[in-house]
């Protein structure tokens, strides 16, 4: 027998799940050797923020098991992470936080030796991160209630400038008692938009659109909300045009739309209720 001494401790954390997103396909599209090099550059460039942020690594499949002492942290890295590391290694990826007690079990050296890993996480806390990043859609950053208590109101000279915050409503985790509410994390408007549920966690309600605030739009937020005003503006305008010219008989003869004489009676309508006259 081997003597050995487990040591486990509680320790209240930010646990971050991070998954890459249709990695199976990628090696099936790529080759083994190709895609380990492109998921070897792309752990570099993961680890590069995980160390800025003050994280740690847990585990590595496919994708990161991280864990931070302060969900702020948590928060920077994620959103980091996906602006700087998708569109340079083509892959998407999503992100679940969650803050919670966790045992942390630090392995003995013996089965560190035989590649155990040295610090192991267990607790329903892992479990609340892996169902969040489960809901997320690709390039998104998802949240629980216990992260967004910690989270609200608090930034620091990493966090990216027009970050912005949203309830995506209430959420019924599988293997959870209670229903747990879920926020999202970003700087577009995309990025803030609602999941559905998932295998494992079923949506209660909430919003099924988050509009941007005015406050918070950006410049080409602003641009695309002023082309779709004008664009309906328009629409009236020509409808009404429109309907001024086939209103006159004369015109739908020339143009033979003779199908349109309800039009008529849609304009002694129109008089009688404006004019008080048909």
């Amino acid at each position: 027998m081997v003597d050995y001494d487990v040591k486990m401790q509680d320790r209240t954390l930010a646990i971050v799940l991070l998954d890459l997103i249709g990695s199976t396909q990628f090696v099936q599209k790529v080759g083994a050797q190709r895609a380990a090099q492109h998921f070897q550059y792309h752990d570099r460039l993961a680890r590069s923020l995980v160390y800025k942020f003050n994280g740690r690594e847990i585990d590595r499949s496919d994708g990161f098991l991280l864990s931070f002492d302060r969900v702020i942290d948590a928060v920077n890295f994620s959103l980091h992470y996906q602006t700087a590391v998708p569109p340079r290694t083509h892959l998407d990826a999503r992100i679940g936080i969650h803050w919670g007690t966790v045992v942390e079990v630090i392995q003995d050296d013996v089965f560190v030796a035989a590649n155990a890993k040295r610090v192991e996480l267990e607790g329903i806390s892992k479990n609340i991160a892996a169902r969040t990043m489960s809901l997320c859609q690709a390039r998104q950053v998802l949240l629980t209630k216990q992260a967004m208590y910690l989270l609200k109101g608090r930034t620091n000279t990493y966090t990216p400038k027009g970050t912005r915050y949203a309830c995506m409503g209430l959420y019924k985790f599988k293997g959870v008692n209670s229903p747990m509410e879920v926020y999202a994390v970003g700087d577009t408007i995309e990025s803030l938009q609602p999941p559905p549920g998932s295998e494992k966690v079923k949506r209660i309600g909430g919003p099924n659109k988050i509009k941007s605030r005015a406050r918070d739009r950006k410049i080409m937020e602003w641009v695309w909300w002023l082309l779709w005003k004008l664009f309906y503006i328009n629409l009236i305008y020509y409808c009404i045009l429109w309907f001024k010219f086939v209103s006159y008989p004369h015109n739908r003869e020339l143009w033979g739309i003779h199908y349109l004489d309800w039009v008529d009676y849609v304009a002694w309508i129109y008089r009688l209720v404006v004019y008080g006259q048909g």
